[in-house]
């Protein structure tokens, strides 16, 4: 069986098949994820995130992350810098930060490929509805960790796993730039492994500090 997309283990197993797509789950760090020979490919992810219809005006939208937005507005002031990491075509978090005098950085591989936004630190870093795509999740955590002041937060907003007998009418896989699925035991493995201090989950909210 292939080696974990996250931890590098070989300790997986067949988790869930269905006519599109292999699922495989990690004995060591609990999560689940698609081989990497079935990884999109960039120009694939690019034309379906196209196809996403983020309007940043859109008020499903700012209610989906409000949770986020409010998360960020509890613990940072307008004196603190933030990186919105996977914009996207629609920050809709920096947006409503922005609306409030926040200062948030934008970056995301296809959309805003800024480098020099990942040469600065940062009081706290927002990935909405982004860590369910890293092909190299480990990779993509260490960095989002050497990007954080000593005091900041990532705040990462994320479908967890369902049980397993939900999982094949679980809504959130069915999306092929979906490829890595985590438990609350798959962020511990994460916080332990980067050297986080703290982790807080709350339903779909996710802080890292």
């Amino acid at each position: 069986m292939q080696n974990c997309i996250l931890c590098q283990s070989y300790k997986t197993s067949l988790y869930y098949q269905d006519h599109n797509r292999m699922f495989l789950n990690c004995n060591t760090c609990d999560c689940v994820f698609i081989p990497h020979k079935d990884l999109p490919k960039p120009e694939e992810e690019k034309t379906r995130y196209l196809a996403h219809q983020n309007d940043v005006e859109d008020r499903g939208f700012q209610k989906f992350v409000a949770p986020m937005v409010q998360a960020i507005l509890a613990n940072h002031s307008t004196k603190d810098m933030g990186l919105d990491f996977g914009a996207g075509t629609g920050p809709v978090v920096s947006k409503l930060l922005g609306d409030l005098n926040y200062k948030t950085a934008l970056y995301d591989p296809f959309f805003h490929p800024n480098k020099a936004a990942l040469k600065d630190t940062y009081e706290f870093i927002v990935c909405c509805e982004v860590i369910a795509h890293l092909h190299n999740p480990l990779k993509e955590f260490v960095l989002l960790k050497k990007l954080l002041k000593k005091k900041g937060i990532l705040y990462c907003m994320t479908d967890l796993l369902p049980e397993k007998e939900g999982f094949k009418n679980w809504y959130y896989k069915n999306d092929f730039t979906h490829v890595i699925f985590y438990t609350p035991k798959t962020l511990q493995w994460i916080q332990k492994k980067v050297g986080f201090k703290h982790l807080e989950i709350d339903r779909r909210l996710i802080k890292f500090y």
